[in-house]
């Protein structure tokens, strides 16, 4: 796992990595992040984004999706899909990352994932992030970075045993959704292969929100990912071909990240302007919600 170290906080360094073959359908990535003493504790914000496991190696969590006051969620929780912002500290210390897919979300829980949107909760026996609780000490019996990857991916290889729900119709859906140049609801169910009405129900369980806002999530994130990869660009030169105008995009800004575009610009990013240039180094996109989805095999 190569660490990419922050130009503008030297104290942070984070690093991606693309799980194996049997697991991209159904993982995004798996990430790895430092923070040196030096950095003291971080605050920062990330993108709405689908589900997440978050966990502690051996430095002190917190964090809200949406607005509220940060939370404790050590040693390992589980962050249902998001469509605010999930706002988070991070004292000095190495924290792990498993990104879901819809495809992982439906393969290795049992649960709606409207029922978890926009909320977290501690992966205990009694959670619907369970399954995810043996990372915890996989991280820490790993030699080292390349090492606890290989272990985590063997875990989670484990949970395919799991029977398969709804994955064709989940992978078309989420390959349809993807594509920019789908514009509107039928369109997406059209695409999909489906009725509007089945669209919205798989949309609910296996994706956590309705159609409409997927989209309108979407297009503010293919926004949002040029100015996180250049931050010297005006907003209106990163704006999504969807958008009517500027104001249009402020208002999703507001919707999506509780705050405004100025505000968000000139607050720092300790954690995300290193894991963008990271992620979109070994992924290809900056941002966990467009990444496309891989073909599931047996």
């Amino acid at each position: 796992m190569e660490l990419h170290r922050s130009e503008r906080f030297p104290g942070i360094a984070v690093g991606y990595v693309l799980p194996t073959p049997r697991l991209r359908p159904y993982v995004s990535a798996i990430s790895l992040t430092h923070v040196d003493a030096s950095a003291g504790t971080i605050f920062d914000q990330v993108y709405p984004e689908w589900p997440n496991i978050r966990l502690s190696a051996d430095g002190d969590m917190a964090c809200r999706p949406g607005p509220g006051a940060l939370e404790r969620c050590n040693p390992i929780a589980g962050i249902g899909p998001t469509s605010h912002a999930t706002h988070f500290s991070l004292a000095p210390g190495r924290y792990w990352t498993v990104g879901l897919l819809p495809l992982g979300w439906a393969r290795f829980t049992e649960a709606r994932a409207s029922d978890h949107a926009d909320s977290w909760e501690q992966a205990t026996d009694d959670s619907v992030f369970a399954c995810f609780a043996p990372l915890l000490d996989i991280a820490a019996q790993g030699r080292d970075e390349d090492d606890t990857v290989t272990r985590m991916e063997a875990h989670l290889v484990s949970l395919l045993a799991r029977p398969p729900r709804d994955e064709d119709k989940i992978l078309r859906a989420h390959a349809a959704l993807v594509h920019p140049a789908v514009t509107t609801v039928s369109e997406l169910a059209d695409q999909s292969g489906m009725t509007v009405r089945t669209l919205e129900r798989l949309s609910t369980s296996a994706f956590g929100f309705s159609p409409k806002l997927l989209m309108r999530r979407q297009r503010f994130l293919r926004s949002l990912q040029h100015f996180m990869l250049d931050p010297s660009l005006a907003w209106l030169d990163t704006l999504d071909t969807q958008y009517v105008d500027q104001a249009h995009f402020i208002r999703d800004f507001k919707r999506f990240m509780d705050t405004t575009p100025r505000k968000y610009a000139s607050a720092p990013h300790p954690v995300l302007w290193a894991a963008a240039q990271a992620r979109a180094a070994a992924a290809g996109t900056a941002m966990q919600v467009l990444q496309a989805p891989a073909e599931a095999t047996a």
